[in-house]
């Protein structure tokens, strides 16, 4: 190969690294700043309209990216288009779908066989989620349902935070739907229930005072 050929080749090579260098992850989502704030907090990639980080091991010291599959996709609409009637419909739509994610992801992260209310005392942190697990998670998979047309009577709020020490009132955090008709605030607690089950739903005024 001649020089100047070996010059151009150079060249081309240098381009294409450099277009790879640019490519940029799939496209994000939109999202407040304090619901930004769960992913920049422990350095992951906000949730896309195809995948989203799956955090556990406690405050996401383990990591696993979820690719939604054409199945996945497929399922969770079918769980949401049972709530299309009213708000209270959509939300019980919205426990079957967080059921779904929990026992869609158990089996892959081994928290199928998790805890309600785990944290560090448990000394069992590759099995469980934490309350910021569960509250990254939850959020995720809200927007990225939101994004794909699936909510007709919510939106998605920001976390939303409780604990009191006056009262003994233990640190918690939750994800949170937006009523669109009301502007009431409701929980989706995962933390607060095992393997399975429903998350917690409830008015925020009301989960605020719950311990």
């Amino acid at each position: 190969m001649s020089f100047g050929n070996f010059q151009r080749g150079a060249l081309v090579a240098a381009g294409l690294l450099f277009g790879v260098a640019q490519v940029s992850p799939a496209r994000a989502i939109e999202m407040s700043r304090e619901i930004a704030d769960l992913y920049t907090s422990v350095s992951i990639y906000p949730p896309s309209a195809s995948s989203m980080t799956v955090c556990y091991g406690f405050v996401c010291r383990r990591r696993h990216i979820f690719d939604f599959s054409a199945g996945d996709r497929a399922a969770l609409g079918k769980i949401m288009a049972a709530g299309k009637a009213s708000a209270a419909a959509e939300r019980a739509a919205v426990q079957k779908a967080v059921i779904w994610f929990d026992r869609r992801l158990g089996p892959v992260l081994g928290t199928d066989k998790r805890i309600a209310k785990a944290d560090f005392r448990y000394f069992d942190d590759k099995h469980n989620y934490d309350c910021w697990d569960t509250t990254r998670n939850v959020t995720s998979l809200l927007l990225v349902m939101q994004d794909w047309g699936l909510f007709r009577h919510h939106t998605v709020g920001n976390p939303r935070y409780r604990g009191n020490a006056l009262v003994l009132q233990t640190p918690h955090n939750t994800a949170v739907l937006r009523d669109r008709a009301t502007g009431t605030e409701w929980s989706v607690d995962m933390w607060t229930q095992a393997y399975a089950q429903p998350p917690a739903v409830m008015p925020v005024a009301q989960w605020v005072k719950e311990d």
